[in-house]
């Protein structure tokens, strides 16, 4: 059946996210494994994509690890730093598709404070025609709940849905739920699956 909407994710699809490499650069590489061997950094950012208040959050895990206090404070104070830059050619695929009159959807785990940094920081995020972000939802992939809220939102089939994700397990998620699925590995791959499916020209997906 014909795509209807492209439902994007953001990290690592359309601005990539690998907070360690800016450790690495800040801390240097021995310091940053060993903080994020001694503190789940990750964790405690699943719990800002849950809706939990960004600034307290951070601040409050720095307190209980007094010796990594000022690094784990960068994951607030530096944010825009860890995160990004955009991914060119994916921006390119999304704003092809929009001008092709294809429904682009964001579906991101993204916190309230998070993603209110980022919007300034990159203006396309604007540029969807809906946007599911979890911290406004307090629901994450893969959660089912979550996939079943788009649906019931956008009204668009799931057949009728292509999601990207870099993640196997969200992408399993939507797969399981009759969503059409592309495990984003790079843009260049995904641009050949939006010719494929008849949504973008080659000269569109360049």
């Amino acid at each position: 059946m014909p795509i209807e909407a492209v439902v994007f994710d953001i990290g690592n699809v359309l601005i990539e996210w690998q907070p360690e490499r800016h450790y690495d650069r800040t801390i240097g590489r021995d310091a940053r494994e060993r903080l994020f061997t001694e503190v789940d950094l990750h964790g405690m950012n699943d719990r800002i994509d849950l809706g939990h208040d960004f600034r307290e959050t951070v601040y409050s895990t720095a307190e209980s690890y007094p010796d990594h206090a000022e690094a784990i404070r960068m994951w607030h104070d530096e944010w825009v730093k860890l995160a990004g830059p955009e991914i060119p050619k994916s921006v390119r695929l999304l704003r092809a598709l929009r001008a092709r009159g294809v429904q682009t959807y964001a579906l991101s785990n993204f916190g309230i404070g998070t993603f209110e940094v980022a919007e300034p920081e990159w203006p396309f995020l604007k540029e969807f025609d809906r946007r599911y972000i979890s911290g406004h939802m307090a629901m994450s992939k893969p959660d089912p709940a979550i996939y079943a809220a788009v649906e019931e939102d956008c009204g668009v089939p799931p057949s009728r849905l292509l999601f990207t994700d870099d993640r196997p397990d969200n992408i399993a998620a939507a797969a399981a739920r009759g969503w059409q699925v592309h495990l984003f590995d790079g843009p260049e791959h995904f641009a050949k699956r939006l010719m494929v499916e008849g949504l973008l020209s080659s000269e569109d997906a360049l």
